[in-house]
């Protein structure tokens, strides 16, 4: 018997056809091409059956996946407002804006317009940090790591850098303090065990090759029961006092206070600054709710030496990142504007009550097939570790779909609405569905219903 596959169409045949050639007027010939051999390579292994739809209809669906972008908006529906496979903290109207508008042409971004030369791009949002904080100075990198790597790096290369064993934490993406330590070139010495650690452990393993005592911020889980920790004033002052430098990575980098909205027990920018430590490293996407960046602040020596540090320039920000980060800390200026036009702080400080009132108007959208429970948000984001937020769901409750296709069907919609399933029923969280969007989640989730 013939091998079906031998009938299977040339590539040079398929683009003859009438339905393929008409796509090359509109589309560039080498997508069409693409599009065709991977049709015919699909049919190939599926045993060299024609495709069911035709030929044409198969290569026009193919070119319509290759052409779109593979990175999406998506709708948040989760509740976890930090949520860091999407994207973590969406960014303030004013912060896109500066984006666009340094992004239609040229900038300064390495040119000083008063003096007519070169200028250097750690300028741009150092002051405004400076101001926020009362930092000696400050610095800025593409993200936690490279800030941390870059600060590893200047203080602590060739030498040794004390840290807890309970804070050799992973973090995103499986990267280690430990192996992120190890790539700065920087000796790790290890104090304390997993759950107890006492400043004796610290005062002890100081020797004199000892370059840098490390405190890292536990931001993405608790250690509970039978603990001890040694504060970020203590590490200071035997640093200090032994000579060394010390540093505090933070993690979140929260310039607001939030207990007042029942979230406590994250330490602050300005508190991290007040435990004398020589510096400071934190993310720009999580509380801070600004762009993708790694922001070190401290003494200027200890910047200074960060900035002057090779590694600097592998993991410098972009200007896009500039751009954003300085829009976003603007807003701190007046902390109540900040809360109300920064999304994160927004969402995590919203009245419940407000939430409820969305989540009545989505479950009116969508009809009878969904009610209004009660239910909890997450921070996320290694933030606020354990930390529940009141909210109100909405619950789908379809007899004819079950949870993970319904799920699904909503995740193809456009954009893609990506929803959590909590008790067998995938659940909607206004929270962090922002509020131009209800209209356009109601009507996908009416189209997901419907079969």
């Amino acid at each position: 018997m013939t091998d079906p596959r031998r009938r299977l169409p040339a590539v040079d045949a398929l683009l003859a056809e009438p339905d393929v050639a008409a796509l090359l007027t509109a589309q560039p010939r080498g997508l069409v091409v693409r599009a065709v051999r991977d049709t015919i390579e699909h049919a190939r292994a599926n045993g060299g059956a024609a495709p069911p739809e035709g030929w044409g209809a198969a290569v026009r669906a193919r070119v319509q996946r290759l052409a779109a972008p593979s990175l999406l908006p998506v709708i948040n529906a989760t509740g976890v407002v930090l949520h860091t496979n999407l994207g973590r903290a969406p960014l303030a109207r004013s912060a896109r804006e500066a984006m666009s508008r340094i992004a239609a042409g040229y900038s300064n971004l390495e040119y000083d317009l008063a003096l007519g030369t070169r200028g250097s791009r750690h300028a741009l949002c150092r002051d405004l940090l400076i101001e926020l904080t009362g930092a000696g100075d400050a610095l800025v990198v593409n993200n936690a790591a490279g800030a941390l790597l870059v600060a590893l790096s200047a203080l602590a290369r060739d030498g040794e850098a004390v840290v807890s064993r309970g804070e050799l934490v992973e973090i995103g993406g499986a990267f280690r303090i430990p192996d992120i330590m190890a790539r700065s070139g920087a000796t790790l010495v290890e104090v304390g065990t997993t759950n107890r650690t006492h400043l004796r452990d610290y005062e002890g393993a100081v020797t004199d090759r000892t370059r840098l005592l490390l405190k890292v911020h536990r931001s993405n889980f608790q250690v509970t029961g039978f603990t001890a920790e040694v504060s970020a004033p203590e590490i200071a002052a035997v640093a200090h006092a032994r000579g060394a430098a010390s540093l505090y990575d933070l993690g979140s980098g929260l310039l607001v206070d939030l207990s007042p909205w029942g979230l406590a027990g994250e330490p602050t920018v300005a508190e991290a600054l007040a435990s004398g430590v020589d510096a400071v490293a934190f993310s720009g996407d999580k509380l801070l709710g600004g762009p993708q960046a790694g922001i070190l602040l401290g003494t200027r020596d200890a910047i200074a030496a960060c900035r002057n540090d090779p590694l600097a320039r592998a993991v410098r920000s972009d200007k896009f990142t500039l751009a954003a980060l300085e829009a976003t800390l603007t807003l701190y200026r007046d902390p109540e504007r900040a809360r109300a036009e920064i999304p994160v702080l927004r969402m995590l400080t919203e009245d419940v009550a407000e939430i409820r009132r969305r989540g009545e108007a989505l479950q009116k959208g969508v009809g009878k097939e969904a009610e209004v429970i009660e239910g909890e948000s997450e921070v996320g984001g290694g933030s606020f570790p354990g930390a529940k937020l009141r909210t109100w769901l909405v619950r789908l409750n379809p007899h004819h779909l079950a949870p993970d296709t319904l799920a699904g069907r909503l995740r193809g919609a456009a954009p893609p609405i990506v929803a959590r399933i909590a008790d067998d029923r995938v659940v909607l969280d206004p929270r962090t569905i922002l509020p131009d969007e209800l209209e356009t989640v109601a009507r996908a989730v009416r189209a997901a219903l419907d079969d």
